[in-house]
């Protein structure tokens, strides 16, 4: 069984498993902003500053399978006055070993709930032209509104194009 919990400032006993997940994702050549191959520093310090930033403007739930973190997703909730109703959706991550199980799914309905109780009505995210997660979003529902073509590098080298996504919610 996996359940699905809200992370804290405190989960620092979370970071080997969050650490395992960025690492597997990117050496998977997934584009979430780390080039292969990723040191265990650069992950720590990655997961460090991310708990760190938990609070008012960011969120972070994590699948957890037998004491194991095996999945994860982050909310930025935008904070300027003209953008308290949107919220950025970063970094969905399951490993490789645990996907097509229905994790990611849970995780984004725990995450849009969520948004919906802070009072967000509009979720954005970009992810890489033609990888599994844009497919992904597109049959959970969200809209593509355009893409940028040579956006950032893949993990392995290459530029690649990303595609922009909202999702309007409902109350």
């Amino acid at each position: 069984m996996t359940d699905i919990r809200i992370a804290n400032r405190s989960d620092t006993v979370l970071l080997p498993d969050l650490c395992e997940l960025l690492k597997d994702a990117v050496e998977g050549g997934a584009s979430v902003g780390f080039m292969a191959p990723l040191t265990a520093e650069a992950a720590d310090a990655y997961w460090r500053d991310v708990l760190a930033s938990i609070g008012r403007s960011m969120m972070v739930w994590v699948a957890v399978e037998n004491g194991r973190a095996v999945g994860c997703v982050q909310l930025a909730l935008c904070q300027r006055g003209n953008g308290r109703h949107r919220g950025e959706v970063q970094k969905l991550l399951v490993l490789g070993t645990h996907r097509r199980r229905g994790i990611a799914q849970r995780l984004m309905g725990e995450l849009e709930a969520s948004a919906r109780a802070a009072g967000r009505s509009l979720l954005v995210l970009d992810t890489q032209k033609g990888s599994a997660a844009e497919t992904f979003y597109q049959t959970a529902g969200w809209s593509r509104a355009g893409e940028i073509p040579d956006f950032a590098l893949a993990p392995f080298g290459g530029l690649q194009a990303t595609s922009l996504y909202f999702k309007q919610l409902t109350a």
